[in-house]
């Protein structure tokens, strides 16, 4: 196919879409999208090919990579058996899914609920939670993305909340640690960490403990900045929880599966939830899954007495057979190592090397999960300003780097199967690019 001929069919992908794709969380007559043509491991490319290294990994699920071949055949496999199977059949790939997530999963969390999506599996885990306990009320941080259906945007703390309210009765938000930028006038993590608690133990007191059903946490804030949790921090949280019997929720939907190194995030801590959502990485997102893992207490609520809920394409047969293999991909491949590696040896050291920018004000993350917060002066920590981040961003995507801009931050969040050489190019090209804001 000749460049013109590819050209002429991105400009008609762009008309249609223009003409008739409401897309999400856009002012529609502002949108001016790239249309994709294929992608490989690390790497997409457009209709003129132009090839570009993701740092992005489209929405932070692609964890494997593009395209992987063993992804693919699985998903023909399954498909050319039975499309669909419905919650009220039994499934082979909906069990060994489950089998293989819960094995993963903390001890004595041996049962899993699937959903089509993140946020399905956040409304599920307040429903459970609310359900177990008899209690309504629910906590979650200002600084938190949990989705965008009614109860997981009511749950959001950050703006994009503001919208779709009222929101769900008996929401409450609190600050989480953020040293950076403290709410709590703290120097260090200790001081942060403990002056967090410390404010979360007191918005229990005032909203009534006998009427919180569930605190839901990010393991490792996403969206708001990759905020990794001060040492003590979550031990402290599920401490609070078990004096009041309260429920943890752990929503690993963009930090599980890799991400960090860990299948959940929360392992990197010595702490366990009650409940633990996820979608995303579970299978790199080539088929829409999400789930909640529940404690076995939890589970046991429901033996005798029925769920109320439930959905269509609860452990839908292709996507399933999906996460079982991106699962099994991962331990053949060795894709959590490989994560470490990327840790230890390029993305820690290399990102850290950048502190030293004059633009940089915080650099923060664990695993293939990090950003670089941007400031305007070192001293006030002045946010930079939009356009200097799309100068930013503009420079990165002209050496052929796709960076992920969010507010004042680089997040750098690429697929977890990026090579070494191709992730130390990737912090070149942004070096290079913070010398164009």
């Amino acid at each position: 196919m000749s460049l013109s001929t590819e050209q002429s069919q991105a400009d008609r992908i762009k008309a249609l879409s223009r003409k008739h794709v409401f897309t999400s969380w856009s002012a529609q007559g502002a949108l001016d999208q790239l249309p994709l043509a294929g992608g490989e491991g690390a790497h997409f490319w457009d209709h003129e090919d132009n090839r570009y290294l993701d740092l992005t990994s489209q929405l932070v699920n692609v964890n494997i990579g593009y395209q992987h071949p063993k992804l693919v055949a699985a998903i023909q496999e399954s498909a050319g058996k039975l499309t669909t199977i419905g919650p009220s059949f039994d499934s082979e790939s909906r069990a060994e899914a489950a089998r293989l997530i819960s094995e993963r999963a903390p001890e004595r969390m041996s049962k899993v609920f699937f959903t089509n999506s993140g946020a399905e599996a956040v409304e599920n885990a307040i429903r459970l939670a609310r359900q177990h306990t008899g209690r309504h009320k629910l906590l979650a941080a200002y600084r938190s993305y949990h989705g965008a259906t009614h109860g997981a945007i009511s749950l959001t703390g950050e703006a994009r909340r503001l919208g779709s309210e009222p929101g769900l009765p008996g929401v409450v938000h609190f600050w989480g640690p953020y040293l950076y930028r403290s709410a709590f006038h703290a120097t260090t993590e200790q001081e942060e960490s403990e002056r967090a608690l410390e404010h979360l133990r007191q918005t229990i007191q005032f909203e009534g403990p006998q009427h919180i059903a569930a605190i839901i946490l990010e393991s490792v804030v996403g969206s708001n900045g990759i905020l990794v949790p001060p040492p003590g921090y979550l031990e402290g949280v599920r401490e609070i929880c078990d004096e009041h019997g309260i429920m943890l929720i752990a929503d690993e939907v963009m930090a599980g599966f890799a991400r960090t190194g860990k299948w959940f995030a929360i392992q990197h801590w010595d702490v366990r939830p009650d409940l633990i959502t996820f979608a995303k990485g579970v299978n790199s997102g080539y088929i829409p899954l999400g789930g909640v893992v529940l404690s076995d207490e939890i589970a046991a609520t429901f033996d005798q007495r029925p769920y109320p809920g439930g959905l269509t394409y609860s452990g839908h047969a292709l996507a399933c057979a999906s996460a079982v293999a991106s699962i099994n991909i991962m331990e053949e491949e060795g894709i959590l190592e490989h994560v470490d590696q990327l840790d230890r040896e390029v993305l820690r050291p290399g990102l850290t090397a950048l502190a030293d920018h004059e633009l940089v004000g915080d650099v923060r993350g664990l695993g293939v999960f990090w950003a670089l917060e941007l400031v305007a002066d070192q001293e006030t920590r002045e946010p930079l300003s939009a356009e200097a981040m799309g100068r930013i961003g503009a420079a990165c995507k002209a050496e052929g780097v796709w960076p992920l801009i969010m507010a004042n931050r680089v997040h750098v969040v690429p697929p977890c199967v990026i090579t070494l050489d191709e992730a130390r190019r990737a912090l070149e090209v942004l070096g290079r690019a913070l010398n164009s804001a």
